[in-house]
């Protein structure tokens, strides 16, 4: 494996990237198909039950595919699903060599397709580019271990720690560059979700710009506060919306949403809370790969507090707020030798804002 496999397979990641808001329940996926020094065919998922990035990639490299070399972030799957195996696409185009980034992460699946393009006699070579095609599928990763999507908490905040006025007046805290940030974030996740005061206090819509990418929008809600007359539940989208509550939603109330086009769905509470481990287990169930926590306060603390958070995404903007004002995170109380301990990953600038990105130190507090 050269270097050149490498960059090849680097440019199958970002065509994947292409995919990702829309292929839940599967992984995004990306191919690039190389004859002779030069590209013939890509491809990438694009929503389950399409046409998978290996038969896309084949389908415009058509008779170039035979002989050609065949990069592919994730392993070729064997089986009959929604669609048909893509090692026997493989197989029939006629292809000389495969190169992936990583295995399937199913137990059940993983190293087939390996096995079966090596019987056909194709040289088949994984690994490149490793770490970077296995960030991609993470959330798929996590789903098949745990059941639970990969969930990014991510808070916007004045220099001094702020998410909005005593009032609870938001609108805006962070500025451009951090709103453009989170809009390609809300286009590549699955659902976004939000505590009920936040749609109380912003009336927020939760969506993307892009046309076509339809996140669920998720309100933990446990007492059946959301406005009826809020615009995640009377826009077009309404059937996108989800309202996680709990057995301290009145029925009646419960029926109004559900009439309105929004699922309700009644989870355990926990401290007058709704629970969010059921909730995360349940977005799972649905296909969910990945969700992003935009608050507010009190949904920060109750995510970070359950330790279910997989990235945090702080937005710093430079101005204070004031101690009267909301915190970014509005509960809990820890000792500093057993409070939630964070590693930094990056930062950088979403314009006039700084943009840190952090990992939760697994099993460590204090």
């Amino acid at each position: 494996m050269g270097p050149e496999d490498e960059a090849w397979l680097k440019a199958a990641i970002s065509l994947a990237r292409r995919g990702e808001g829309g292929t839940r329940p599967n992984p995004p996926v990306g191919a690039v198909i190389v004859s002779k020094g030069r590209v013939v065919g890509r491809g990438w998922h694009r929503k389950a039950g399409g046409p998978h990035a290996e038969v896309s990639a084949l389908r415009q490299a058509e008779a170039r595919a035979k002989g050609a070399t065949v990069y592919v972030t994730l392993e070729p799957c064997s089986t009959w699903g929604r669609t048909g195996p893509c090692t026997q696409a493989l197989i029939e185009a006629g292809v000389g060599r495969v190169v992936f980034g990583v295995r399937d992460p199913n137990p059940k699946h993983q190293g087939a397709g390996v096995r079966v393009l090596r019987r056909a006699g194709i040289i088949v070579t994984e690994g490149a580019a490793e770490r970077e095609a296995g960030e991609l599928i993470k959330p798929f990763a996590k789903r098949m271990a745990t059941g639970l999507p990969h969930l990014t908490l991510k808070m916007a905040m004045s220099l001094d720690g702020r998410i909005a006025q005593a009032d609870g007046k938001s609108r805006w805290v962070s500025g451009p560059g951090t709103r453009a940030v989170v809009m390609d974030l809300r286009r590549r996740v699955d659902a976004v979700m939000v505590g009920s005061a936040t749609v109380v206090k912003d009336d927020p819509r939760l969506l993307p710009e892009t046309a076509g990418m339809r996140p669920w929008r998720v309100i933990v809600d446990s007492r059946g506060s959301t406005p009826l007359s809020a615009r995640v539940l009377t826009d077009e989208r309404a059937k996108d919306t989800v309202l996680a509550t709990t057995s301290a939603c009145p029925a009646s109330r419960v029926r109004r949403y559900e009439a309105l086009g929004a699922r309700v769905w009644v989870l355990p509470g926990k401290a007058g809370k709704v629970a969010l481990r059921p909730l995360m287990k349940r977005l799972g169930d649905e296909g969910a790969l990945r969700v992003l926590c935009e608050g507010g306060g009190q949904l920060a603390a109750s995510v970070i507090e359950a330790g279910l958070a997989d990235e945090y995404l702080f937005f710093v903007a430079p101005k204070f707020l004031g101690a009267l004002s909301l915190p970014v995170v509005g509960g809990g109380s820890w000792p500093l030798d057993s409070c939630p301990r964070l590693a930094f990953e990056s930062i950088a600038m979403a314009g006039a804002d700084v943009m840190l990105r952090a990992k939760p130190l697994a099993g460590r507090r204090g």
